[in-house]
């Protein structure tokens, strides 16, 4: 059982994380720092990633801003996603000793989530064709990955109590003949993000045989971003 730094950062603007993910892929990447995984909450935000078509985003920019939502590209593998307050994002900074072991890092962060589903009585399953967890067909987690370095960036985003209206704004995943849910509509009852944490951090303590520990008030600032 190995160790791995984790930092829970409340709710964050995309951007900010996503330039902290940078600075740790970077320590991790060249061994200066220890496995680090982040758990965070975003403002609302669309990310585009490396094959992301314009068609799956059904609004404008500026419609966009006037709804309060961001729109950014970033190097992930996968379509577009949407990011939005109700949603746990994990952020997994790994090293990989080969790159062979990508495809296992996906289905074991899938079999974690689906561990987590089912402490909720929820039955969930993976889809070949598309990296996630599924209810149905119904996604409830999405997963996209960047490895550089042999060091991953990105993650998954569970929705927990995430308004699932964001399908008016895109096509979730370049998807369009499938729906989303959460948590909270799947067990008929609002599920505290705590209690999600909980649920998916012991699905992934399990998973890959780590121990968590709380990166508490240690790190100071990283990049922009204050960690406490």
């Amino acid at each position: 059982m190995s160790r791995a730094r984790l930092l829970d950062i409340g709710r964050r603007a995309y951007r900010d994380v996503w330039e902290l993910q940078h600075t740790l892929h970077e320590a991790v990447a060249d061994g200066s720092q220890t496995e680090t995984w982040i758990l965070v909450e975003h403002d609302p935000v669309i990310t585009l990633g490396r094959n992301a078509r314009a068609e799956n985003v059904l609004l404008s920019r500026d419609n966009l801003a006037a709804r309060g939502v961001e729109l950014v590209e970033i190097e992930r593998g996968g379509d577009v996603t949407y990011h939005g307050p109700g949603q746990l994002v994990v952020y997994p900074i790994r090293r990989l000793e080969r790159f062979r072991e990508v495809v296992p890092l996906v289905r074991t962060l899938e079999g974690a989530v689906i561990d987590a589903c089912a402490s909720f009585g929820i039955h969930t399953e993976r889809w070949n064709e598309h990296a996630g967890v599924w209810v149905g067909r119904n996604q409830i987690c999405a997963i996209g990955l960047a490895i550089r370095r042999m060091t991953s960036l990105h993650g998954i985003a569970l929705n927990v109590s995430t308004a699932l209206d964001y399908n008016q704004l895109i096509n979730p995943c370049g998807l369009r003949d499938r729906g989303i849910t959460s948590l909270s509509r799947e067990t008929g009852r609002v599920v505290a993000m705590d209690e999600a944490k909980g649920a998916l951090l012991a699905g992934l303590a399990q998973a890959f045989d780590l121990i968590f520990e709380p990166a508490g008030q240690t790190l100071g600032q990283i990049g922009s971003v204050e960690v406490a």
